[in-house]
């Protein structure tokens, strides 16, 4: 199925696994790679060293094009576009916009930027500051997220640039790529339906959590880091979320602490890091606190296993995914099923 994204990144179908902290290391994104998606690791977890080292894995295997995310805030952006380049890895991609320098040096590389974005006012921006393609996240999706639907803002943004768009946000299957493709798509990202596979290493007992979810045990709360975050509703998350401002503080600091000892930083670092998150949010200090360590709470259940320790990030479709099928099982399903109900459409 050629589209626009193919024909951009080389990828034979129109699927991008995307990069998910903690969860999209080599094992996950040269699967979906092999599979024909374009798999995307996910960097800002790792240091510049581990991130070549973890390019150079997925290259051992496979030949197929895949990408990497990047912060652009990070202070090291600059050095790990130079791996990027170094490497000759494909695709740039992006949860916060890349300045209008970062795209520029990306492209006269020869590296395809795709920055994710949550509103149409974004996705103009970066378009005019030269990105190849954007990835729109509607509210469904994981992680930090936004209130406007996919169904309502993906049509919005592809109305609004002349770039190819990806849908994200509540994709799981064939019938949402026909529908993506509908409003005028060039493929879609999932990121819960690719966390929900073989391939994936995640622990067992934690994709066991995702699979037991309802719809409505995928919640979205600020009580995490100040920013409205969709994860799944867990111990640690009721308890943020029943905690009044002193308990809320306290349960953050021993949080903190225990988490402060893996991650290295000093105490003045975990608050200066949290303050630099708040993108002009009000935050409470254990928002503070909390937004500091968040990477190292994804951690303790995407690699630890402490679903009582960390939190969960997760799309809605959570509440209707069943199995663990590999990625080529996935990709294959997805694919057949897309092609026969476009065979069915009334003509």
């Amino acid at each position: 199925m050629a589209t626009a994204l193919t024909e951009l990144t080389g990828v034979r179908h129109p699927l991008v696994q995307t990069g998910m902290g903690w969860v999209a290391g080599p094992r996950l994104v040269s699967a979906a790679a092999n599979a024909g998606a374009l798999g995307i690791l996910a960097s800002a977890t790792m240091t510049p060293d581990q991130l070549r080292s973890a390019v150079r894995e997925v290259r051992s295997r496979t030949d197929r094009p895949f990408g990497v995310n990047l912060r652009a805030d990070a202070g090291d952006a600059a050095e790990r576009v130079r791996i990027i380049v170094d490497e000759g890895v494909r695709v740039a991609s992006f949860a916060l916009a890349p300045s209008r320098e970062l795209i520029a040096r990306l492209k006269d590389a020869g590296v395809v930027v795709i920055p994710s974005i949550g509103a149409r006012r974004h996705a103009e921006k970066v378009a005019a500051w030269g990105a190849d393609a954007v990835v729109v996240q509607g509210g469904e999706g994981g992680g930090h997220t936004g209130s406007v639907a996919t169904t309502v803002l993906l049509p919005q943004v592809v109305d609004a640039v002349d770039i190819p768009v990806i849908a994200a946000g509540g994709f799981f299957d064939g019938r949402g790529l026909v529908a993506a493709l509908a409003y005028g798509a060039a493929g879609i990202a999932m990121g819960t339906r690719f966390l929900l596979t073989s391939d994936s290493t995640v622990p067992a007992a934690v994709q066991d959590h995702y699979l037991a979810a309802a719809v409505t045990d995928v919640t979205v709360t600020n009580k995490v880091d100040g920013l409205p975050h969709r994860m799944l509703r867990s111990k640690l998350v009721r308890a943020l979320e029943r905690s009044g401002r002193t308990s809320a503080l306290l349960k953050a600091v021993r949080h903190a602490a225990s988490f402060r000892k893996l991650s290295g930083l000093s105490w003045a670092q975990m608050v200066r890091d949290g303050l630099t998150m708040k993108h002009g949010k009000d935050l409470t200090w254990s928002q503070v606190l909390l937004a500091a360590n968040t990477p190292m709470l994804l951690k303790a259940s995407m690699v630890d296993g402490r679903t009582d320790l960390g939190v969960m990030a997760s799309g809605q479709v959570a509440g209707v995914i069943e199995d663990l099928p590999s990625c080529a099982e996935l990709v294959d399903r997805i694919m057949t099923e897309a092609h026969r109900t476009l065979a069915g459409l009334p003509r």
